[in-house]
């Protein structure tokens, strides 16, 4: 750094050390604000001080650290008084202060020995978990007993069985191998799985054009089917219809960011055409509401928890896969017999009954198939998804409603063949 040339390093590192744990103890002085001070360990001087103590005692001594370790036993003994202490006089069994305190103390050590950005972010973690306890026990209470497994469930998934399966194709006729099969449901399951743990966590009461959002996120084609039938249940009209739309822009937005996963390639070519149909659909979204009438309409204030079901159940991974090989193999026989003009045709087709296994098989192809090929096949298999939600929402929906759900969706199905159409014609 620039400014190492006119003051000491010795210095900088005595004012990241100093201010860093005034920070800690300011923080632990804004936790205890209601609290009597005279049962207190101690906050801002008190944690200044420790800062302070584990700094000059470093510097003394930096390649045995003696003097430094041998604060550092006397501080943890002294904290241990503390804290037996503390027991006795207010039955608090709570160790967070002394945690705090030790951790402070080697503060001098990052700052000494890593990068200013990593000892930042260790300040910055200390202080943000200081002020979530609160935050942690709502948590902690909308949690269900499955939640930690599902979250070990997906660490499994991702961390342990990913890792350790094979990269070459199961066999001939099915040419997938286990790892790229597997990596496919890790990936789907967890944007799905970020999706409900938002759903759930974050905006557990949201409203229903929110419910569309996080729902799309999730899987556009089970919000919409609840959408509907919801707005024909409680007259919620032109916002669910809304909320549906919303719902289906965000599945483009969710099938960019598996395109760039699995293929840059191709996620760079689907970006325009994507975000212009995400464009198209929150844009009809609020043409809905501005010009939607509905005598019924409740202004959509009704809570349902749409998102609650489980992503990472052991079934839904089992069905994937067993679709994903299904669709392997369909799209390599058309290949064969019809060349990339079959695989833009079947991909039409495969799109009414489910997008994910399909779109994930051709993104994983690095040869066999042309970009363009697959490109407009992720397209039109979004182009199919629409219609066939189209027709779930006008059978679920209400009378009233439908007319307007006819117009969205074939406002969104006809800009989706529009913009197909166009980039043929610039990339053919």
């Amino acid at each position: 750094m620039m400014i190492e040339q006119f003051i000491p390093t010795e210095i900088i590192y005595f004012f990241l050390v100093l201010i860093f744990s005034l920070l800690i103890g300011l923080g632990q002085r804004r936790h205890h604000l209601g609290d009597d001070e005279s049962v207190l360990f101690g906050t801002d001087r008190t944690f200044t001080f420790i800062g302070l103590l584990g700094y000059v005692l470093y510097i003394s001594d930096k390649e045995g650290l003696i003097p430094f370790l041998t604060g550092l036993v006397i501080v943890g003994v002294l904290l241990g008084i503390q804290y037996f202490h503390k027991i006795k006089q207010q039955k608090d069994y709570g160790v967070t202060s002394s945690i705090l305190a030790l951790l402070t103390y080697c503060l001098a050590v990052l700052v000494f020995t890593q990068p200013v950005w990593l000892v930042l972010s260790f300040v910055v973690a200390i202080l943000v978990l200081t002020e979530m306890k609160s935050q942690f026990r709502s948590i902690s209470k909308k949690a269900s007993d499955e939640e930690f497994t599902t979250l070990a469930k997906f660490i499994a998934f991702a961390g342990i069985i990913l890792p350790l399966l094979p990269s070459e194709n199961i066999s001939e006729v099915i040419p997938i191998s286990p790892y790229e099969l597997w990596l496919a449901i890790v990936v789907v399951s967890g944007v799905s799985y970020v999706s409900y743990l938002v759903k759930k966590f974050i905006f557990p009461d949201s409203g229903i054009l929110l419910t569309g959002v996080l729902g799309g996120i999730y899987s556009s084609t089970a919000t919409t089917v609840i959408l509907a039938r919801r707005e024909k249940e409680e007259g919620t009209g032109k916002h669910s219809v809304s909320a549906i739309m919303l719902a289906n822009g965000m599945m483009y937005l969710r099938v960019l960011v598996l395109a760039y996963v699995f293929n840059q390639s191709i996620g760079m070519m689907l970006t325009i055409p994507f975000l212009i149909m995400f464009g198209v659909a929150f844009g009809i979204s609020r043409l809905v509401l501005r010009w939607g009438a509905d005598k019924e309409d409740r202004r959509g204030q009704s809570q349902e928890k749409v998102i609650n079901k489980n992503p990472l159940e052991l079934k839904t991974a089992i069905v994937f896969g067993f679709l994903f090989v299904v669709f392997a193999l369909i799209t390599e026989t058309v290949m064969g017999r019809y060349g990339n003009e079959g695989v833009t045709g079947l991909a039409f087709l495969i799109g009414i009954f489910d997008v994910d296994p399909f779109l994930i098989y051709l993104l994983q192809q690095e040869s066999g198939i042309l970009q363009l090929t697959v490109t407009l096949a992720i397209i039109n298999a979004t182009n199919s998804n629409n219609l066939m939600k189209m027709v779930y929402a006008l059978f679920l929906g209400s009378k009233e409603s439908r007319k307007s759900i006819a117009l969205s969706f074939l406002t969104l199905i006809v800009s989706g063949f529009v913009v197909a159409f166009v980039f043929y014609l610039l990339y053919r």
